[in-house]
């Protein structure tokens, strides 16, 4: 989807919203600066329901608010040059997700508000200086809790039983990507599995994890990112192809045919990060806005891909789910 067709998308929404109600709305346009970390034909439904929930908080598109939308397809570089961009548009608020993004922006500006719909570790990226004080332009929604990777590697096993040996793969370029690799090879000793990181520079980086991976791993963790959301397909393809149960840390990729996620719910956190973004605009400050912890996880099973791979769902984990794809 193409800037100008979701902002359309985004926008059709608006002849539905009441006439009264738009009378109430500031008269002052604003401008938020929205980087998508990774394409906008994956990641569109995030910037929906951010667009969604600022409407709902009173803020109008094209009638008491702009938004700039930018995608970075999980490119550093470009992260850097849209994060530079915005600070020439003058945005009063810049909205991302993922570690390098936010990272890019507050390379970019300590001016500028910046709120993250989802970061993995905020405070060990540096982002902020803790979730109560954030401390400068910085603040937002954290992307998991301290045992989101123990539970999704728990999952996993009940799963794929014969799990021994476990791959993770994260993105070598994003801190926050790295930090939770780390929590996920110490959650993976805690349950007695052998743990390999392969840490990828780039997507063509995946053929060749994969080829190491290949015969030495039982499982694949991995960890969200703009990078490996761009490349999602090939990897859910390549796991497949070598047998391997996977598990991601959002719903698209089980969408996709990996054979599970866990993680928070995406939807959700964007739409509570349009109300930090409402409350900047309104005159807070990053700095007083306390980081939040995610309000919800979501539990996805592929049942088909569980199929394919001769793999039967255990009854607790259909109970657990959120969702069983069948």
């Amino acid at each position: 989807m193409r800037r100008r067709e979701l902002i359309g998308l985004i926008g059709s929404a608006v002849a539905a919203w009441p006439i009264a109600a738009r009378a109430q709305q500031p008269a002052k346009l604003r401008t938020v600066g929205y980087l998508g970390s990774g394409t906008a034909a994956v990641q569109s439904q995030f910037a929906l329901a951010f667009a969604q929930r600022l409407r709902e908080l009173g803020w109008i598109e094209r009638h008491t608010l702009a938004i700039e939308y930018r995608w970075g397809e999980g490119r550093n570089d470009r992260f850097d040059a849209y994060a530079a961009e915005f600070v020439r548009l003058g945005v009063d608020v810049i909205a991302t997700s993922g570690s390098a993004p936010v990272l890019a922006a507050k390379r970019a500006t300590t001016a500028i508000p910046i709120v993250f719909a989802a970061n993995s570790d905020p405070v060990g990226s540096g982002l902020v200086e803790s979730f109560n004080r954030p401390g400068g332009n910085v603040t937002g929604i954290s992307a998991q809790s301290a045992d989101t990777p123990g539970r999704e590697i728990e999952f996993l096993r009940q799963l794929a039983p014969g799990l021994r040996r476990l791959a993770i793969i994260a993105n070598a370029g994003s801190p926050g990507s790295m930090v939770e690799a780390k929590a996920a090879e110490t959650a993976a000793r805690a349950l007695d599995l052998e743990t390999a990181t392969f840490a990828l520079q780039g997507p063509d980086d995946i053929g060749g994890a994969f080829d190491r991976i290949a015969g030495h791993a039982d499982g694949i963790y991995v960890v969200p990112d703009p990078l490996v959301s761009t490349v999602r397909l090939q990897i859910i393809a390549m796991a497949l192809r070598a047998r391997l149960p996977s598990t991601f840390g959002s719903r698209d990729f089980a969408e996709s045919g990996g054979l599970m996620s866990y993680g928070a719910k995406l939807t959700d956190s964007f739409a509570r990060a349009a109300d930090f973004v409402d409350k900047i605009l309104r005159g807070a400050k990053p700095a007083d806005l306390p980081v939040e912890q995610p309000a919800k996880f979501e539990f996805v099973i592929n049942g088909k891909t569980a199929k394919n791979l001769g793999l039967g769902v255990p009854p607790n984990l259909v109970a657990l789910a959120d969702d069983v794809i069948e």
